[in-house]
């Protein structure tokens, strides 16, 4: 799997995936470009006594793809799963003052790797007898109110591609779904500052009024992964505590009798 690692301490979404997939009992090939943030990762894997293998490589590169298969084929001989949850929040600003060329690196990162990584996975998918593809994409790919127009491109081409993969692959044997974070506190979310107020509004926008955490990808990821979902191929999963599917009450008329 991509992106394992967290960006700071603590439980991001690939960290939850990959340690709750080694719990389930899956040698997980977890990733990331970040090696001291893929070491916490592996570490956590190792308390599981599953055997793991870690690999620092840049997904939006063909060669750091090949590497990632590479090394899942030469250290177990198979290859089940492919979860890609790497992702970046890229450059802010709209359409008129983003950044072209930090929009090409989000877009190398956030989609060009599903593809990738895809193209090199499918030929050992092809021979697995459950074989299966989830790719993480969010929320903001079908709701508005993001004040960039990057990020929301990025995850909204995710659900594209998976759709369109569940198509091509699905004869193969190969079933491709998506789950759609909402708004998780995660290391990502801190590192860009969240203050309790704004922790708050978060959890009150949802109608479970919980806060979802790493935790709740991870366990959707590996449903859709797990031959639970032997049947399910071409779906989009929101984790989001029902914000997806909110519609926001209106006010009572105020009495003035």
């Amino acid at each position: 799997m991509t992106g394992a690692g967290s960006r700071g301490e603590g439980i991001g979404n690939g960290r939850a995936i990959a340690v709750l997939m080694a719990q389930a009992g899956a040698r997980v090939v977890a990733a990331d470009r970040d090696a001291s943030a893929l070491d916490a990762t592996l570490a956590m894997i190792a308390e599981t006594g599953v055997p793991g293998l870690g690999v620092v490589a840049d997904v939006g590169d063909p060669a750091g793809c090949a590497q990632i298969v590479n090394g899942a084929l030469e250290r177990f001989g198979q290859l089940d799963v492919l979860v890609n949850n790497v992702g970046i929040v890229g450059p802010a600003g709209t359409a008129e003052d983003v950044d072209p060329e930090a929009w090409d690196d989000a877009f190398r990162i956030n989609v060009k790797s599903v593809m990738l990584m895809a193209r090199h996975a499918v030929p050992a998918l092809r021979r697995s007898s459950a074989a299966a593809i989830v790719n993480v994409s969010s929320i903001v790919a079908q709701r508005g109110g993001h004040p960039s127009l990057c990020y929301p491109a990025t995850k909204s081409a995710v659900l594209g591609m998976t759709t369109a993969m569940a198509s091509h692959y699905g004869p193969a044997g190969i079933r491709v779904n998506s789950v759609m974070p909402g708004n998780v506190f995660t290391p990502m979310v801190t590192t860009r500052g969240m203050s309790e107020e704004m922790r708050l509004q978060r959890r009150e926008n949802n109608l479970l009024k919980i806060e979802g955490t790493g935790w709740d990808v991870g366990y959707a990821t590996l449903f859709l992964a797990s031959q639970a979902a032997r049947w399910i191929t071409g779906v989009i999963l929101p984790v989001d505590g029902g914000l997806t599917s909110s519609v926001p009450l209106p006010t009572p008329p105020v009495s003035r009798g």
